[in-house]
């Protein structure tokens, strides 16, 4: 059984849809984020950065429990454990980690500073809303190109490097896209959100998220007690 310590967002959703996809028995763990489960020593324990998801399984490589923080990490374990997703050939396996490696470096953290600045920041500031808007549509053009000669990310097949990216364009309007501009995107999205796992997977835990309006789940995410000592 593997416990998932998470809450419904991109980085959350990455590790449902996977253990979706790969059929393995999970129980989920809502960390409510708002309210600052993320800075509880029990899940510091296993998630040092503070941030979800993160796993535990009780039956790791060695026949003995792992737990395991970073989504990209989590799903390379899943990935090697149920033999799925990350590519049969040497070649294969290096092509899916380096599109993995561009959502972790590159689509998480611009994406989110575009949400952050046209959505969620207490003061709009042109300079940052151009800056991060500009590059999420850079980086969407940098998927469009592959994309346009590729059914998936890292070819013919699909694999987590598709599962890592997807959760991130569910909220293109957010970040100031236009679908049209990328049809090869769109194409590709429109695919992996009629698979029935990804279906399953972005319903984890979706009736748990609440809006960001409070001010004190603000200051937890953003300000002054996401930056004290825990």
């Amino acid at each position: 059984m593997i416990d998932v310590y998470s809450t419904a967002t991109p980085n959350g959703h990455k590790v449902h849809i996977m253990l979706e996809e790969c059929g393995f028995p999970y129980r989920v763990h809502h960390i409510d984020i708002g309210a600052g489960d993320q800075f509880k020593p029990d899940f510091l324990a296993i998630s040092p950065n503070n941030k979800i998801p993160a796993i535990v399984d009780a039956d790791g490589p060695d026949g003995k429990p792992i737990s395991l923080f970073e989504s990209g990490a989590i799903l390379v374990y899943l990935a090697s454990k149920s033999g799925k997703f990350l590519g049969a050939t040497d070649r294969e396996k290096f092509t899916t980690l380096q599109w993995l490696m561009f959502q972790m470096g590159s689509i998480g953290p611009m994406l989110g500073q575009a949400h952050h600045f046209r959505i969620y920041a207490p003061e709009k500031i042109e300079y940052a809303i151009n800056r991060y808007t500009n590059e999420a549509k850079r980086l969407y053009g940098v998927l469009e190109k592959q994309l346009s000669k590729t059914a998936y990310l890292a070819g013919g097949t699909y694999t987590i490097a598709d599962i890592a990216v997807f959760p991130w364009l569910r909220s293109s309007q957010n970040q100031g896209i236009d679908w049209a501009d990328f049809p090869h995107v769109k194409r590709w999205f429109d695919e992996i959100a009629k698979r029935p796992a990804v279906m399953r997977g972005v319903e984890v835990l979706a009736n748990l998220r609440k809006p960001l309006v409070d001010d004190k789940a603000k200051d937890v995410l953003f300000g002054t007690t996401q930056y004290a000592k825990h």
